[in-house]
């Protein structure tokens, strides 16, 4: 069944305003997009009142994923400051009749955005994996990397929280969409022994993500919460490149076990994986090391290695810091060819070097997990 505009429409009607005004009548929808069931639209709002408006976001959500033939809904806050205006003044004390939407403020002194962390239920550990930039074969890691934790006994998940760009549904062969159970959680797909969900999955691959933050975090969000993910051991999420919205929120909602940093050799990538490392440093987010991919390019017919970008940078890094150093992956054909074919090397070529060297990676990782999670 096709979801049409003018039927979301009609059912934000229906939804105030802290205000008292129909939803659709307040000045503040963005343009709403509607393709085979999903529906993304956002509330854009100034940024003194976006508190006040927070339940009407969830209200508009709820009410669009009830429209008959909705399988996702997706609905942002937007808040910005206006330019040129100052916050407005406290309320004087005594003032008669009812404060403006922005005297609505908590208490001075709020708790921590740290203090929003809630664990998700059924998963022991949920670990990132990061860049400081793109291009160094995160994504790649972060499958082959979830693949080996399975390989050594445990149940895994895997998120693809690079809202940009998704390379999950490339990277395993998925392109089906995610279904709905009976309390509208989305049940990841299922492949290699993995359960998996991407953004990728709920868009076309063509389809620019031109999101602003808030968007982002909403997404992020509905990613980690309202997926059913069943009892896993760890959950490895590959996170987009840089230290933005998407890692903030991720620190803020989920209590992180880890961070696995994936860096190239050459003193460009290690800039910005430093940033990546003190980033969730100054959340409270243990590092669990450092993975230097394209360490070295093997010939696959002489075998003879060259160090195109380099070699022994991220280890050299990884011990100026304090950071475990987790190992070395080679720029091979065999790596990307598997990539591209959606047949990652751990699972295609369970028997071959490159699986080993990704194998041993998780070992370590595994062992830094071992007090919270079960199997082992």
């Amino acid at each position: 069944m096709s979801v049409t505009q003018q039927q979301v429409l009609d059912s934000l009607s229906r939804i105030k305003s802290p205000r008292g005004v129909a939803l659709t009548n307040a000045n503040v929808l963005s343009a709403i997009s509607t393709s085979d069931g999903k529906v993304f639209f956002s509330i854009n709002v100034d940024a003194a009142e976006a508190r006040a408006w927070e339940q009407v976001r969830a209200e508009a959500e709820a009410a669009v994923r009830a429209i008959p033939g909705v399988t996702t809904a997706m609905v942002a806050l937007t808040a910005e400051r206006k330019p040129g205006i100052a916050p407005p003044p406290p309320p004087s004390r005594g003032a008669p009749g009812v404060q403006p939407v922005h005297a609505h403020r908590p208490p001075q002194g709020g708790t921590s955005p740290m203090s929003r962390q809630a664990e998700i239920p059924g998963v022991a550990a949920v670990i990132a994996v990061a860049s400081g930039k793109g291009g160094v074969g995160k994504s790649t890691t972060a499958l082959n990397l979830a693949l080996g934790l399975r390989d050594l006994g445990l149940k895994v998940g895997l998120l693809d929280a690079d809202i940009y760009g998704p390379s999950v549904p490339r990277l395993t062969g998925l392109h089906d969409k995610p279904e709905l159970n009976e309390e509208r959680k989305m049940i990841p797909l299922k492949r290699f022994g993995l359960s998996i969900m991407s953004i990728g999955f709920l868009v076309e691959e063509e389809t620019a993500m031109i999101w602003r933050g808030p968007m982002v975090m909403s997404a992020v969000t509905q990613m980690l919460r309202d997926v059913e993910w069943g009892k896993l051991d760890v959950l490895v999420v590959d996170m987009p490149p840089g230290t933005g919205d998407a890692q903030l929120t991720l620190a803020q909602n989920v209590p992180l076990k880890g961070a696995v940093i994936v860096s190239t050799p050459q003193d460009l990538s290690l800039i910005d994986a430093r940033r990546g490392l003190a980033m969730f440093k100054k959340v409270n987010v243990p590092v669990l090391g450092i993975v230097e991919n394209m360490s070295y390019f093997q010939c696959p017919h002489c075998g003879t290695k060259s160090d195109i970008f380099g070699h022994g940078g991220a280890r050299h890094e990884a011990e100026k810091l304090a950071v475990p150093f987790l190992g070395e992956v080679p720029l091979h054909m065999a790596i990307r060819e598997t990539s591209d074919a959606g047949k990652p090397v751990v699972d295609s070529e369970p028997d071959g070097p490159h699986a080993a060297i990704y194998r041993a990676i998780a070992g370590q990782i595994r062992d830094q997990l071992k007090p919270v999670i079960s199997a082992g």
